[in-house]
């Protein structure tokens, strides 16, 4: 009993008895998937298409003429260039799963070693007093080897995925936040760059025309919830670079929350005589401070890529709105601006503090402003101090020896 014939398409009615010569009509066929309805690649049964009816077979009849044909010739080539995909996406499941296992591999191993050198560390720690002179020397080195081979940890677990930090966890949830290579890092890092940079374009020219052309609460606010917005997308952003190998220092990245909660409360403080009374010494500090952060990111991303091409800087390495020590050599022009900024906060928390003793004050925003303006004028000041410090003393150092 011969098999019957494909059924004609029910789209295609006003064809007539023609059958598909590729199928387009069926599902996934038993015998196609070996006879248990699943794929060649283990999975579910993949949609195919029954094979070309040979040439000489009675129920072998040519294509339609006209455009109905020339979209079956286009199926059929997209149904071969379709088998080619499923084989690249199998592929790559498989490549993924690999990379996956290599990945925890590596973690478990580095974590196993970072342990083992916290114990020689501390072995070493305690046998020191009592070596001879003759093994001081050795002692030292293997020091100096522990140290490196922590930089390269840290240089490995940057294409490693790591369980996010608190804040991540809380923002983004436990979603892996690590770039497997360098372009794609560079790129997010470049991005996070160019974002400061435009951001603090359009901080000028809207605390400008506030300070000078609109007096209105409402496009107070609108300046306020800005800056609450940028510090806050400033923050996820630099909890994932740190993640990818950015090596941020403490401060620089803390200093960012409290402006976020600095300008929190500032979008909050309801129009009255206390909040006149400081306006427009805000609107004209926030002028002042984001011109410096203009002059700085547009420097120090020069500075970096000088550095990183001669080979004395992380690739990963990001521009601040302070002075770190790498920007000795070049940038020390910006310290004046820095210094004024910073006495400017210690004036902004001290105005408010008087405002606060006022007794017409009403006001919970005027002592929770004060009180961030002090913080960021003290973790400035004596982080920008410090670094100054750091750089004379080596000199002064290096000069003695010479």
């Amino acid at each position: 009993m011969a098999p019957p014939l494909p059924r004609p398409c029910p789209g295609l009615a006003g064809v007539g008895a023609w059958p598909f010569p590729i199928g387009a009509c069926g599902g996934a066929s038993p015998e196609a998937d070996g006879g248990g309805g699943v794929g060649a690649s283990g999975g579910p049964g993949l949609l195919r298409c029954p094979p070309l009816l040979a040439p000489g077979s009675a129920a072998m009849q040519p294509p339609p003429p006209g455009p109905l044909g020339d979209c079956l010739r286009d199926w059929e080539d997209l149904q071969q260039d379709f088998q080619n995909i499923q084989e690249t996406h199998r592929l790559y499941r498989l490549k993924l799963e690999e990379l996956t296992k290599l990945q925890n591999n590596c973690t478990s191993s580095i974590t196993r070693q970072k342990k083992r050198l916290q114990e020689l560390a501390l072995t070493l720690k305690k046998c020191k007093p009592s070596l001879p002179a003759e093994a001081e020397g050795a002692a030292q080195e293997l020091e100096n080897q522990m140290k490196e081979r922590q930089g390269l940890f840290f240089d490995m677990e940057a294409y490693l995925p790591k369980k996010n930090g608190l804040y991540l966890s809380l923002v983004l949830g436990n979603v892996n936040v690590t770039l497997l290579s360098k372009q794609a890092k560079f790129a997010y890092k470049d991005e996070y760059e160019k974002f400061k940079l435009y951001l603090t374009i359009i901080l000028i020219l809207i605390s400008f025309t506030c300070r000078f052309l609109l007096n209105s609460r409402v496009t107070d606010a609108t300046f306020n919830f800005l800056l609450v917005w940028y510090y806050c997308t400033l923050t996820i952003r630099e909890s994932i670079l740190i993640n990818n190998g950015s090596r941020i220092k403490g401060w620089w990245v803390f200093h960012h929350y409290v402006s976020t909660f600095l300008s929190g409360v500032m979008l909050t403080w309801p129009d009255g005589l206390m909040y006149q009374k400081f306006r427009n010494q805000f609107l004209s500090f926030s002028m002042y401070q984001s011109f410096v952060q203009f002059l700085q990111y547009y420097y120090q991303s020069g500075c970096l890529y000088r550095l990183r091409a001669l080979g004395e800087r992380h690739t990963m390495d990001l521009t601040v709105e302070g002075f770190q020590s790498w920007m000795w050599r070049g940038l020390t022009f910006l310290l004046p601006f820095l210094f004024f900024g910073h006495f400017w906060q210690l004036f902004n928390a001290l105005t408010l503090f008087n405002l606060a003793r006022d007794p017409q004050c009403k006001e919970w925003q005027v002592l929770m402003c004060g009180f961030p303006f002090l913080l960021l004028f003290l973790g400035n000041f004596f982080t920008t101090l410090r670094v100054v410090h750091q750089k004379f003393h080596s000199q002064w150092h290096g000069s003695k020896k010479d």
